[in-house]
């Protein structure tokens, strides 16, 4: 996880030379303590070894789909990709903040993110 990327490893190496950045020291330590307890790490890898996918290629999804493109993304989407590879867009975003590890890294932007992509599909009770 500290080798994934470039830009993973600049955010990590920020974090321990002082710099707020979302994370904490503490929180990285306890993120590859637990993958180094559980003995997961290689596991966890596997799928980027197997993927032999064509990752970026349209693939005309059609359920509705929302895209938060953060700015330190492996590859931040632009608005006609994601157009182009999901008919049904019903939100896109690109947001000042974040990279490959947003969940963990900018969690409650994340969440305010998923909020305001899926409202329009939530319905009323009855």
């Amino acid at each position: 996880m500290i080798d994934h990327d470039q830009r993973s490893y600049e955010l990590i190496a920020r974090v321990f030379a002082g710099q707020a950045e979302g994370l904490t020291q503490e929180d990285i330590v306890d993120n590859i303590t637990l993958y180094w307890l559980t003995n997961t790490a290689i596991p966890s890898a596997r799928l980027y070894w197997e993927n032999k996918l064509a990752f970026f290629a349209v693939k005309n999804i059609t359920i509705p789909v929302a895209v938060s493109a953060f700015p330190d993304e492996l590859y931040t989407a632009p608005r006609s990709w994601a157009e182009k590879a999901f008919p049904k867009l019903i939100h896109y975003n690109k947001l000042d903040k974040g990279c490959h590890f947003a969940a963990w890294e900018q969690p409650a932007l994340l969440t305010s993110e998923l909020r305001t992509a899926f409202r329009p599909l939530r319905t009323s009770p009855t």
